[in-house]
């Protein structure tokens, strides 16, 4: 979710946030990410979440070979760009106005034998469920999409809706006010929820949940 002003930018630095791309290398790969902060706000930079979640994929070993993943609120789409290269069949989801952005960064990152495998969709958060799979992936991943407490019960219907109880949610994060502990707490209350990753350099966690196991199914 995105494209609402964003009270913590003061953190990055304008000069950041108003480049018009940002360049990453991962899977080998150099990844160009075209930039509209002007336009678009949150929804259109790369945050530190992201890149270290992409990271995290690559290096702690994380096989997506093959796998079924979906991407929340996707932004530029570079976690969802990173996961395709990765060997996963990726759906890099975000709402309406953010999708012309992050269709041409997946277009122009991905070869042409590895797009069939991202497809990019429009999805609202508890309003375009109709439209996904119930249970139907393997990974959601979500990079710095906790920050706006009235989405919070809508993204939660969202995970309840994607999940099995075989998928792996991963959440990178920075833990900036009271509310973001909230929805962590909100979060344990339906998911089984552990902190796998903390990078001090950038302040950002990342946290896997997953279904928590119902005893009479045992």
């Amino acid at each position: 979710m995105a494209l609402v002003p964003y009270d913590s930018i003061a953190l990055w630095g304008m000069q950041k946030l108003h480049k018009s791309s940002s360049a990453y290398t991962f899977a080998n790969r150099t990844i160009q990410i075209k930039q509209n902060w002007n336009q678009l706000g949150v929804a259109a930079v790369v945050w530190d979440a992201a890149v270290v979640l992409c990271t995290f994929l690559e290096m702690r070993g994380i096989d997506l070979q093959g796998s079924l993943v979906i991407e929340l609120g996707a932004g530029t789409g570079l976690l969802g760009i990173v996961a395709t290269l990765l060997g996963a069949h990726v759906t890099i989801t975000d709402r309406k106005a953010a999708l012309p952005l992050l269709e041409a960064n997946v277009q122009a990152n991905l070869p042409a034998e590895l797009q069939p495998r991202a497809v990019v969709k429009e999805l609202t958060w508890g309003q375009d469920l109709a439209n996904f799979s119930p249970g139907g992936y393997d990974f959601i991943l979500g990079a710095d999409i906790i920050y706006l407490e009235e989405t919070f019960m809508d993204l939660l219907q969202t995970l309840d809706h994607l999940c099995s109880d075989q998928t792996v949610i991963l959440l990178s994060c920075r833990l900036r006010y009271e509310r973001d502990q909230n929805f962590l707490e909100m979060l344990r209350g339906r998911f089984s929820v552990r902190e796998v990753f903390y990078d001090a350099s950038n302040d950002v966690h990342i946290f896997k949940a997953q279904q928590k196991v119902q005893y009479g199914d045992l």
